[in-house]
């Protein structure tokens, strides 16, 4: 099916954020689907597997986050690019498209963006899901590592070698990296053209990813790597449901720490799937999805 797409921009600190709408509106009872994409510093394109939620009868909205794709800026600007910046814009688009009731759904940085929102208290989230989403960018950087130790040998000495002499940009350890990403982040070869363009784009290198993550999702040295909030998950009060891979870099171990800090969350793991089990088992991702939303309208 084809739905209508309306695409327009925000203003917001004096640049603009990137809105694309899918479908034309809500089936009486029905909340709108706004999602947060991942990086930080990728684009929405990846999510737009997310398309199908239309034909439940629901608008889905994504933007591109200030300083990615199409919201990007004319100039290099690493001290914006803060978690307090980001909590903000997600106000700033809810306020200016009117979403006064939302479904909110946030994939990898972007459920830790929903996460940080939802500790602000804000009004009118009927549901929260949070997709291969880490609470603790220690914790995720200690399962990084976990996970590495199982690669070839020669991969992890290739990345250790250019880590130490901060080459990550030589084609030898992107190719390493490309090892992990294969088995951890997409299993679903070649990529789709709509995830194609966010790999695409983030492996230009933009300031947002280096700035506040790091090279490669594994070497993480940009200012998330102290980021830590399972201590604050029982504040959260929205219904969430966690959903992860089995074979996620948002391992197991990640997706049941939010789920237990989250107060009556419900956690589903797909069996075929790594960080990106949205598209890798889309109809079953939208299956889960809408069965869980569909129980928090009304």
């Amino acid at each position: 099916m084809t739905y209508s797409i309306q695409e327009l921009t925000i203003p917001f600190k004096g640049y603009h954020t990137w809105v694309r709408i899918v479908g034309d509106g809500e089936e009486p009872g029905k909340l709108p689907l706004l999602c947060l994409h991942g990086g930080p510093g990728a684009t929405h394109d990846y999510l737009e597997s997310l398309d199908a939620m239309a034909a439940t009868g629901r608008r889905v909205i994504y933007y591109d986050q200030l300083g990615c794709g199409r919201s990007e800026i004319p100039e290099s600007r690493p001290d914006m690019w803060t978690v307090q910046l980001y909590v903000e814009e997600v106000d700033v688009v809810r306020r200016a498209l009117g979403l006064d009731r939302i479904h909110l759904l946030g994939q990898s940085w972007g459920g830790m963006l929903a996460m940080e929102y939802m500790l602000t208290q804000p009004q009118g989230v009927a549901s929260l899901t949070i997709a291969s989403s880490p609470a603790s960018m220690i914790q995720w950087v200690q399962e990084a590592n976990r996970l590495r130790e199982e690669l070839p040998p020669d991969v992890q000495a290739t990345l250790l070698k250019h880590e130490a002499a901060g080459t990550t940009s030589d084609p030898e350890y992107i190719a390493a990296m490309q090892v992990f990403y294969d088995r951890h982040v997409m299993r679903l070869l070649p990529y789709p053209d709509y995830v194609k363009r966010s790999f695409d784009y983030l492996a230009e290198g933009g300031e947002v990813y280096n700035t506040m993550n790091g090279p490669s999702e594994f070497h993480v040295i940009g200012t998330l790597k102290g980021w830590d909030i399972r201590h604050r998950l029982p504040e959260i009060n929205a219904p969430t449901l966690v959903t992860s891979g089995r074979y996620d870099e948002a391992t197991p171990l990640i997706a049941e720490t939010v789920k237990n800090g989250i107060p009556g969350a419900r956690w589903v793991i797909f069996e075929n799937s790594s960080h990106s089990s949205h598209v890798e088992e889309a109809e079953r991702y939208m299956q889960v999805l809408s069965d869980f939303i569909r129980q928090h309208e009304g």
